[in-house]
């Protein structure tokens, strides 16, 4: 047999993710490709590593990041790469940075994304060569990208750039004809280049940064029926993807959304719908989504819910955080920039009632559970509350309403007090119960925004350690192979990228998994300093003992946590363009 690979991996537990049962296997990688497939173990005079006991997965696919912004200064995205995510997807939620120049970016991305908007502003002014789809992907084939990306165009992108970012958040403003056929052109160059969609949004609580246009809705919440459609028809037409989210205080916005991938008389409509998940406001609502899903595909839809598989747990510094966004006394005091002029306004006893009302609301929908009892202080100049709910701290200093509790902390330290509360995916059943249902994509992660907020960048081994976990509890509710499957080759394929899968011919993108460290270690909570963000301290995830390797495209690029001197140097990812 040949000995003229580049590596070899040999006896390892191989799981090629169609779902297929697994087999200890050899596989010898050239020129990126996976070119030997074998029962024995292989020579070779390039590198041999032994992974006999360990897993070998199809790198994992991530189909919802905001990586846009570093994926211009920082395109090696090492949080992602590091955990055995190969492939990401930018621009989602409607937000992409095709079209807009950074200062727009700045306000699209800044507040809703949680992510400094003086650092979007420098990073797309300071990189923008392109002016279209084609010239954008070429750009970040320049980069020395880690992993693979994909991409969306995001509808508030073109919206912005078409009609002027103050005009495309007005309701009274309509696109003129000629600004709808250059939406609509935009679109069609972004299939042309590769993308594998839109991505709108329609949720009613992300607000825009900046001063122009600060506290409205982003650009597609404002697009009539009519522009909607008319985008819409061109994915129908070319089999292409519409990632989007409804206004969850409308159920009409939601039926819409799920109904409009129906094809009646005409070609459905791949949609993405976000998101899926035991929300513990509202835990009856989780109990839908399957079978509505089930239902309308059924009909001849082909629609899925995006679903994040672990606990979606928080971090807040001070009211920094995007929930507060969906009632109204929460959103003005983020509309407040000025740290005087908030605290002002949240010392002021009119707006205190009306914080109480909105928190003690119990109609309407909502995400967060506004629980002040279910918020744990984890960091705070005055030590005795550490550790304590809001609610206990408004208890022991004889406070009547937890709310104020809240904001007497808030005032006085401002973003030195931390705390952190789950609001969804709290329940383990529900989790396995999701992560089985084919209206269900897993992924969400939300990797790139939030950066104080939240870390999931090792959602994938967090499924397979529950997987594992309840295998070895004698009480599995799927295999391995499903789960591998589930985070690889199932959303390749039905975005149409080339991923996924490790088999014979396949692009060597892959991990070592050893299944003895899915442990407690995921879990733990870590954070990293960014440089190229003025040293902002981002919450992340540390399970280096876990994933013995990850290649791209047959490269090495991390090992046990630790990056390959060519991260960061050499590209080894590439812009993947939709089948």
């Amino acid at each position: 047999m040949s000995t003229d690979f580049d590596v070899v991996i040999n006896d390892g537990t191989v799981y090629d993710g169609t779902g297929a049962p697994p087999a200890v296997r050899s596989l010898g990688i050239r020129d990126g490709r996976v070119v030997a497939v074998s029962e024995i173990p292989l020579r070779t005079t390039g590198e041999t590593i032994d992974a006999e006991g360990r897993w070998v997965l199809p790198g994992m696919v991530d189909i919802h990041t905001h990586y846009d912004i570093e994926a211009l200064i920082r395109p090696q995205l090492s949080e992602s790469l590091r955990h055995g995510v190969t492939t990401v997807l930018l621009g989602s939620c409607s937000l992409s940075t095709v079209y807009v120049d950074g200062s727009d970016a700045g306000d699209l991305f800044g507040r809703v994304e949680a992510i400094p908007r003086e650092h979007v502003v420098g990073a797309v002014d300071s990189a923008k060569t392109w002016s279209d789809p084609a010239g954008y992907a070429d750009a970040l084939e320049q980069r020395p990208l880690g992993p693979n990306v994909a991409a969306f165009l995001g509808h508030s992108d073109i919206r912005a750039a078409v009609m002027g970012l103050d005009n495309a958040t007005r309701d009274d403003v309509k696109p003129t004809g000629a600004q709808q056929d250059r939406m609509e052109r935009m679109l069609r160059d972004a299939l042309d280049a590769g993308f594998v969609g839109l991505s709108s949004q329609q949720l009613l609580f992300d607000k825009l940064d900046g001063e122009v246009c600060r506290s409205r809705t982003l650009p597609s919440t404002y697009a009539t029926a009519r522009e909607k459609r008319r985008l819409n028809a061109i994915l129908r037409r070319r089999g292409r993807v519409l990632q989007t989210g409804p206004d969850i205080s409308n159920p009409m916005s939601v039926g819409s959304q799920v109904f409009g991938s129906l094809g009646i008389g005409r070609r459905h409509l791949k949609t993405s719908l976000l998101s899926a998940a035991d929300i513990k406001a509202d835990p009856m609502v989780v109990k839908a989504m399957g079978p509505l899903a089930a239902f309308v595909n059924a009909l001849g839809a082909d629609f899925r819910w995006q679903h994040l598989p672990v606990p979606f747990e928080v971090y807040a510094d001070g009211i920094a955080l995007a929930v507060f966004e969906e009632f109204g006394s929460g959103a003005a005091a983020l509309h407040l920039a000025d740290e005087i002029e908030r605290n002002a306004l949240m010392r002021d006893p009119d707006y205190r009632r009306r914080f109480r009302a909105d928190y003690d609301a119990t109609r309407g929908p909502r995400v967060w559970h506004r629980d002040f009892y279910d918020a744990e202080i984890v960091d705070c100049p005055d030590t005795s509350v550490i550790g304590k709910s809001f609610g206990q701290v408004a208890t022991d200093r004889g406070i009547a309403h937890p709310v104020d509790a809240f904001l007497d902390l808030v005032v006085e330290y401002g973003d030195k007090l931390r705390w952190r509360t789950t609001i969804s995916n709290h329940r383990p059943e529900m989790l396995k119960k999701l992560a089985r249902c084919p209206g269900v994509q897993i992924g969400f992660s939300d990797a790139g925004a939030h950066l104080r907020n939240m870390a999931f960048y090792n959602f994938g081994l967090r499924l397979l350690k529950h997987v594992r976990d309840a295998e070895l509890a004698g009480e599995p509710f799927m295999t391995v192979a499903a789960a591998v499957r589930r985070l690889s080759g199932e959303i390749a394929d039905w975005y149409g990228i080339d991923g996924g899968h490790l088999r014979l011919g396949d692009r060597a993108d892959l991990l070592v998994v050893d299944p003895e460290r899915l442990d407690d270690s995921l879990e733990e909570y870590h954070e990293q300093a960014i440089e190229e963000y003025g040293g902002l301290s981002r919450m992340v995830n540390r399970n280096d003992a876990t994933v013995a390797l990850v290649m791209v495209n047959g490269q090495p690029v991390f090992r046990h946590g630790v990056a390959e001197p060519i991260v960061g140097q050499t590209r080894t990812g590439r812009f993947l363009r939709a089948a």
